[in-house]
């Protein structure tokens, strides 16, 4: 028993490529703003503005992605014999999450200006959305034959085309599928959320960016484990003996909890007003006989 790969990643419509890669980040996107933009009227906003914003986050948060991984990887594109024209084809893979959550946000928060929109709710709504995004994503890889975890002979074992094998793993034939438990978990975390923040004995819920806390928290604690499970090759795979982004992990899961902590002191329950507060107009000068 074991998990088949798809045959294959890429279809033509004619001339035109349809590649599984992008479509699981064009779905994940599509139903992050869905879930989103739900959740938004629901807290008190007007209908489109998630997408209005999204149209700043959405390009914003790849650029960033790639920017992440080329940063990490950078000999992918800069090393011998490597093109860097290369980091304009991301349907081949690499993006990286938190270039993508800090360029997503640096958009957010533009589109949020445009809107008088405050960013700590706007970013309590969008986060447990990124967990299903990511989700959706991953399948990505799955497509793609790549990100997968050790040799297992578990019956969930994801089988890889010999093509697709890492160096020095030609003669394992089926690999941990980091891609689908990155995915559960992050569903997992999803459902987590939304009930814990539900209002309970008579308070308001759960406020003032401790939402997005909780996501890096959830998230991080995932990473954590199934990134130890990779075996693909990356530039910085022995920093202090883990992977950089297993102490990406460590350090965002320690100040996610800080900030939990310290915002809930500081501001406990959650805000009334999802808008900035807009300055009174002046009354207009009385007119002169």
């Amino acid at each position: 028993m074991s998990i088949p790969s798809p045959s294959q990643g890429v279809w033509h419509l004619g001339p035109v490529p349809i590649r599984g890669y992008a479509l699981c980040i064009v779905l994940g996107i599509f139903i992050a703003v869905w879930i989103s933009e739900r959740r938004w009227v629901a807290r008190g906003g007007k209908a489109g503005q998630i997408q209005d914003i999204g149209l700043w986050a959405v390009p914003f948060g790849i650029i960033g992605a790639r920017l992440y991984h080329v940063a990490t990887d950078h000999d992918l594109y800069f090393g011998a014999g490597r093109s860097a024209w290369d980091i304009l084809y991301i349907w081949h893979g690499g993006l990286g999450i938190w270039g993508g959550i800090a360029g997503g946000a640096l958009g957010a928060y533009i589109g949020a200006r445009q809107h008088d929109i405050r960013m700590r709710p706007l970013m309590d709504v969008i986060a447990p959305s990124l967990l299903v995004a990511q989700a959706l994503g991953r399948f990505g890889n799955w497509f793609n034959q790549e990100l997968y975890g050790r040799p297992t002979d578990l019956p969930w074992g994801l089988k890889i085309d010999e093509a697709h094998r890492v160096p020095g793993y030609a003669d394992f034939a089926t690999f941990h599928p980091t891609f689908l438990y990155e995915a559960l978990w992050n569903l997992a975390g999803f459902a987590l959320i939304l009930w814990l923040e539900r209002p309970r004995n008579g308070r308001s819920g759960i406020g003032y960016g401790r939402v997005m806390a909780l996501y890096v928290i959830i998230y991080t604690a995932g990473r954590f484990w199934i990134e130890q499970l990779r075996i693909d090759t990356v530039e910085l795979h022995d920093v202090f003996g883990l992977r950089f982004n297993v102490w990406t992990s460590i350090v965002l899961f320690v100040a996610a909890v800080a900030y939990f902590v310290w915002s809930l002191r500081r501001n406990p329950g959650r805000e009334s007003q999802v808008y900035a507060d807009r300055p009174a107009e002046a009354p207009a000068p009385a007119a002169e006989d």
